[in-house]
């Protein structure tokens, strides 16, 4: 049998007045996701353990079939993992966004958590200048995708609270910055690295073309190395990820899984989805399991763009669930899983834990459970619900 899981992350959310009552997902045009509604098994799945944050680290580990309670460490050592970046035993990995911050007064804001949604190749550079600048035997900076990079703090802390940037969009950062055993230190970075960030001619060539400068980094989301068992232990399985984003990379390689990178996967609304669906049916050919991230409703959520994620949605599901759902039937024996990892309300901008609607299709017409429509209601009213570390192991059963 073929297992694959389309997830669109984020694509869960609440319902608005202006969309006539209707959340994105019901608002947004979804023939395929519908028809799988129709003819499958729909339901609510908990993603996000209680206690834990609902970040796309621990939601995306349940999805995967791990329980996070039990293997969750953080986001970023996921995200070293991806890029190659090796971690010792007492080394600590931390996600360092490029960003902008705005000053008001005496304050400093957040004013974008993408610092414009900074280019990879511009990104590298200035992460380049921090290595350079900053870098030492003790901190380390490399360079990730677009305006997502990581820290290394060998033999650091991993005892301070540390809020994402995403969070705090439009907000005064003061009383967000890092707290807690060693948040001085990265406090103290920080603050460096708007010294270097500063005259950096890159982003004196972004303020030239109207663009936001990234004049500042910010760290969160650290952790140490976690440990999983591989896909081939856990369920018999060999498979691949597919994924323009460092941490679902990095899950993929501590399950052991192959990473295949598909020219043009931005994270964004612009990314390739026609090429990631083509590659998930090529992967398939060799592999028993395939695992398809796109990042793009989430982003869109994350910018209070109702358009783009409504676009987002719809691009989905024409491109990568209509791809999937006609070029899987050759294999005959198959089974689908499209979910989002979490909910990203458009009007909070930010992840919340509520249980999402997830659709599982083993192909054909018949009835399914009940649902009409893939959404957040319908799939409250099917009377399914489960452990998002559970899916997998449905799927393979």
């Amino acid at each position: 049998m073929k297992v694959i899981i389309l997830l669109g992350d984020g694509m869960s959310d609440v319902v608005y007045s202006e969309l006539g009552n209707k959340s994105p997902l019901q608002a947004a045009k979804t023939p395929n996701m519908d028809f799988m509604a129709r003819h499958g098994q729909v339901g609510l799945a908990n993603t996000v353990p209680e206690g834990l944050p609902p970040g796309s680290d621990v939601a995306n580990l349940s999805i995967f079939g791990y329980d996070p309670r039990t293997c969750y460490t953080g986001r970023s050592p996921l995200e070293a993992v991806s890029m190659g970046v090796t971690l010792g035993p007492d080394d600590v990995a931390f996600r360092m966004n490029l960003v902008t911050l705005n000053p008001h007064g005496s304050s400093l804001y957040m004013e974008d958590f993408s610092a414009g949604h900074i280019t990879t190749e511009e990104g590298r550079g200035l992460v380049a200048a921090l290595q350079k600048e900053i870098g030492s035997a003790e901190f380390e900076f490399h360079p990730g995708v677009g305006y997502r990079h990581l820290m290394v703090w060998r033999g650091g802390k991993d005892g301070m609270t540390a809020t994402p940037p995403h969070d705090i969009t439009g907000k005064a950062v003061l009383e967000y910055l890092p707290s807690g055993d060693g948040a001085a230190t990265l406090n103290n970075i920080m603050n460096h690295a708007q010294m270097v960030l500063h005259d950096h001619p890159l982003n004196k060539k972004r303020k030239e073309e109207g663009k936001r400068q990234a004049n500042s980094i910010w760290l969160w989301g650290h952790g140490k190395t976690p440990r999983v068992d591989p896909y081939s232990q856990k369920f018999g399985l060999s498979g691949a990820v597919i994924s323009a984003v460092d941490l679902i990379r990095g899950i993929g390689v501590c399950a052991g899984l192959d990473v295949i990178h598909v020219e043009g996967a931005t994270g964004y609304i612009d990314t390739n989805y026609l090429g990631k669906a083509q590659a998930a049916l090529a992967a398939l050919e060799n592999h028993d399991f395939v695992y398809v991230h796109v990042e793009a409703p989430d982003e869109a959520s994350h910018s209070g763009r109702m358009d783009h994620k409504i676009q987002a949605i719809e691009d989905f599901d024409r491109q990568v669930v209509g791809t999937v759902l006609e070029g899987i039937r050759k294999f005959g024996d198959f089974a689908i899983l499209c979910t989002p990892d979490h909910p990203t309300p458009v009007r909070l901008m930010t992840h919340t834990a509520e249980p999402v609607p997830f659709v599982i299709y083993r192909g054909g017409e018949g009835p399914g459970n009940g649902a009409k429509s893939y959404d957040e209601e319908q799939a409250g009213t099917t009377g399914l619900k489960v452990e998002g570390h559970d899916l997998m192991e449905m799927l393979v059963k």
